[in-house]
């Protein structure tokens, strides 16, 4: 199986596991990016919607939010390939963390792997796409990153569908992340009052 070729889990097992290399340093970031670069942009996604699905000592939002707004500003300028700065390029991704991330979703996983190909790549190619993706992420990703409770999990779901889809190149299933993504953002704006009072109130 090809970088270009790899599918989700298969991806995982690398990132987890070294290929079956115990003794393999952990790879880096900017590496996998570079490795993997006609799904590069997926993988990002993946990377940065791990804390919703890791317990950390701090809150996933404030890690995953801002870097999913990355990827998605990006994608908005039509970039190539996700830049990401250099102290975080060089950093290398914890096998513990992939694998318990793995773990946690290899039934969410096996299931999405299930239904998904490459098919209406348009969807995942054509400019006029990329920036309807590249926007919905941008807000999904401000919206992770404000300190609203329970709403992790719901957010991490959806994208990783929005990941799944970029990786397997999967337009149909792009387009349920849009829809998706567009009821997240509803649901959460029909509730902007009661967000903002239960901020003034932990703020205030």
């Amino acid at each position: 199986m090809t970088p270009a070729e790899i599918s989700t889990r298969a991806l995982l097992d690398v990132l987890a596991d070294g290929n079956g290399d115990a003794n393999a340093e952990p790879m880096t970031i900017g590496g996998v990016l570079d490795q993997f670069r006609a799904r590069a942009f997926g993988i990002f996604l993946l990377i940065s919607v791990l804390p919703a699905f890791v317990p950390l000592p701090v809150g996933a939002g404030a890690i995953s939010g801002p870097l999913i707004s990355l990827a998605g500003l990006q994608m908005l300028v039509l970039m190539a390939h996700p830049w990401v700065p250099k102290f975080m390029s060089r950093r290398p991704l914890s096998r513990e963390g992939m694998a318990k991330f793995r773990n946690r979703t290899s039934r969410l996983l096996r299931w999405l792997e299930k239904i998904s190909r490459p098919r209406t790549e348009m969807i995942i190619d054509h400019p006029a796409a990329r920036l309807f993706t590249g926007l919905l992420l941008v807000v999904l990703g401000a919206l992770l990153a404000l300190p609203i409770p329970a709403t992790n999990y719901p957010f991490g779901l959806i994208l990783l569908i929005y990941a799944i889809a970029l990786i397997e190149r999967d337009g149909r299933m792009m387009l349920v992340a849009w829809a998706l993504g567009i009821a997240e953002i509803v649901v959460l704006a029909l509730f902007s009052g009661q967000v903002a009072t239960w901020l003034a109130d932990l703020f205030g």
